[in-house]
């Protein structure tokens, strides 16, 4: 998934086999929605993946990320959780005007880009 440190052996027996991703550029930040499923493909479970590109002084990169797994029991509570938060800040935080992030249109994105 992140081919720079991504090290599959190390990380078959906590992660699933990869079913789908869908990767969205927000700013400086990319999100990486990831459906996995469980040991012996018997369920599925959903990770969210913040990865935001950190400059180092050396002209050097990494990338910090923060990671979150949410399973089918939860998709429900958190979906209406999420929902209920964004239109609490759409309603209350911007006086009408929601920030918009500038796309350059390409909604397709390799992770070697990132």
């Amino acid at each position: 998934m992140y081919k720079e440190d991504y090290d599959r052996s190390r990380f078959d027996s906590k992660d699933g086999d990869e079913v789908y991703s869908k990767p969205v550029r927000a700013g400086k930040r990319t999100y990486f929605f990831d459906v996995k499923t469980t040991r012996g493909n018997k369920d599925y479970y959903l990770t969210i993946t913040e990865s935001k590109r950190r400059n180092n002084p050396d002209g050097s990169f990494t990338y910090d990320k923060h990671k979150i797994f949410l399973y089918k029991e939860d998709f429900e509570k958190f979906s209406e959780g999420l929902a209920e938060i964004i239109e609490y800040i759409k309603s209350n935080c911007f006086n009408g005007e929601i920030p918009q992030h500038r796309t350059d249109g390409d909604p397709d994105i390799e992770f070697e880009d990132l």
